[in-house]
């Protein structure tokens, strides 16, 4: 079995011609190719199902490359599953057999339907229109979740040895039914990024206009929980934006103002990527970082 779309590769990395800057940016939610063994299995139209993107969110962000810094963006759509989880967040009862890939006890989110493999779109509708086959599992683990989280472990132990530091930042989207700001910066309560990068995130993004919140309600999810280790000078930070910012929701379409919102994000990640070494615990100046 292989649900990989013939014009599909699990994800694409997009490099600066040279990395400048200690930085890797990485969109595991914006992925709109979506694989036969979801449409031939879904119960929802493909508006509904597309509701679980974070859509066009790798296009607000493709102006790191312009920065010095690769962008990694996941191709599978978030519905088919979700690589900011871990790979053992799975609710066995979806299948119709035992699993032969290692399960955790059910998490809230799990049980929520909002596991690695998920169960609902938002606002609660459910997927599939029967179990899936016990092999999806597998499938899915290895043909998708594996390769794009070792792509972004491989980018993130590059640019260390380049840097003596590493920075991710995750970027997703928000749904505007929260009454959410436009940004909320997810650093797991300062456990998975300096400080400095955070207040320096923050204080970039306030100076384009954009209203910036901490940790509530997004703290970080799995992505920032196994690669953020500041102690050996890897950070990850979450970024996540207000759709009613640039997207109709309900269209799931671009507003005109898209490119004047990725204008001001660009230049705010500009800030944010020129910050000092030193600030993240590291010697400005390192023979590496001078290449």
């Amino acid at each position: 079995m292989n649900d990989t779309p013939p014009d599909s590769a699990p994800f694409r990395l997009e490099r600066p011609t040279r990395q400048s800057v200690p930085f890797v940016f990485a969109s595991p939610h914006s992925g709109r190719s979506y694989p036969p063994s979801l449409l031939e299995r879904t119960r929802l139209d493909a508006t509904t199902l597309r509701r679980s993107e974070d859509a066009f969110v790798d296009e607000l962000f493709a102006g790191a490359t312009g920065l010095g810094a690769p962008l990694l963006a996941a191709q599978f759509p978030r519905a088919f599953l979700d690589v900011n989880r871990a790979s053992a967040e799975l609710d066995a009862g979806m299948f119709d057999a035992p699993l032969r890939v290692p399960v955790d006890a059910p998490t809230p989110r799990v049980v929520a339907g909002l596991g690695v493999i998920p169960r609902i779109v938002r606002d609660g509708a459910e997927i599939y229109r029967g179990k899936l086959k016990s092999g999806e599992a597998d499938v899915r683990l290895s043909q998708f979740y594996r390769p794009y989280h070792q792509a972004l472990t491989d980018l993130l132990e590059e640019t260390c040895a380049r840097f003596g530091v590493a920075v991710l930042i995750d970027c997703h989207s928000m749904p505007s039914a929260l009454s959410v700001p436009d940004i909320v910066l997810g650093d797991r309560y300062g456990a998975s990024a300096a400080g400095a990068l955070t207040a320096r995130a923050e204080t970039a993004l306030s100076r384009e206009g954009f209203s910036v919140a901490r940790n509530t309600p997004y703290a970080g999810g799995h992505t920032t929980v196994a690669y953020g280790r500041v102690a050996d000078g890897v950070h990850a930070l979450q970024i996540e934006i207000n759709r009613s910012l640039y997207l109709d929701e309900e269209r799931i379409a671009k507003k005109p103002v898209f490119e004047s919102v990725r204008a001001r994000l660009t230049r705010a990640m500009e800030t944010l990527t020129a910050i000092p070494l030193s600030q993240l615990g590291k010697p400005d100046a390192l023979p590496e970082a001078a290449e």
